[in-house]
C-alpha cells in the first residue's frame, strides 16, 4: 500500500503526533520513510514586530528539530533520509513528495486564527496539490504505544 511516506516534522507537540502516527502507519506497511522539516520564510521575518531573524538561526533551530525527528524514528527501528528545505512549507512538502514519489505524507494539524479560512491550510494546499494520499496527523499516541513499535530484540548468535 504505502511504500513511501514523507513525515513533515517542525518539532511542535502537533508534528510530534504526526510523526508518531506517521511511523506507525510507516512500520505496517513496511515503508520507507522521509522526514523533512522546512524552514518557513513566513517565520523568519515577521514586520509586525519589526523584527527580522537571521536564517543561519533558524536553519540551526529546525537542524536541531530534524536531529531530533531522527533519533524519534532510530529509536523505533527507522533508518529515515531526513532533509532541511527553507521556503513555503506547503510548497517544499509538495515539491519533496513529488520528488522522492511519496505514497503518502503526514502532517500536523495545528489549530489557526480567523484568518485561516481565507488563507487556506498547508493540508489542504496538499491535497489540492499533490496525487498521493495526505492524513493530517491527530491520533494521540502514548510513549509507551509509540515504544512498542521498536522492533523485538534479534536474539544472539552463537
Amino acid at each position: 500500500m504505502y511504500k513511501k511516506v514523507l513525515l513533515a516534522y517542525d518539532g511542535s507537540v502537533e508534528g510530534r503526533r504526526a510523526l508518531r502516527e506517521g511511523a506507525k502507519l510507516a512500520q505496517l506497511c513496511h515503508a520507507e520513510v522521509f522526514l523533512l522539516a522546512v524552514v518557513e520564510v513566513s517565520s523568519i521575518m515577521t514586520p509586525e514586530a519589526g523584527l527580522t531573524i537571521p536564517i543561519e538561526l533558524q536553519t540551526e533551530d529546525y537542524n536541531t528539530i530534524l536531529n531530533e525527528g531522527i533519533e524519534r524514528l532510530k529509536a523505533v527501528g527507522f533508518s529515515p533520509t531526513a532533509r532541511l528545505e527553507v521556503g513555503d512549507a506547503g510548497q517544499k512538502i509538495a515539491e519533496v513528495a513529488e520528488e522522492i514519489g511519496a505514497h503518502l505524507v503526514v502532517v500536523g494539524h495545528r489549530p489557526q486564527g480567523p484568518l485561516a479560512r481565507w488563507f487556506g491550510s498547508i493540508g489542504s494546499y496538499l491535497v489540492k496539490r499533490l496525487r498521493c494520499s495526505v492524513l493530517v496527523g491527530q491520533t494521540e499516541i502514548s510513549d509507551d504505544e509509540f515504544d512498542q513499535l521498536k522492533p523485538p530484540a534479534k536474539a544472539a548468535s552463537g
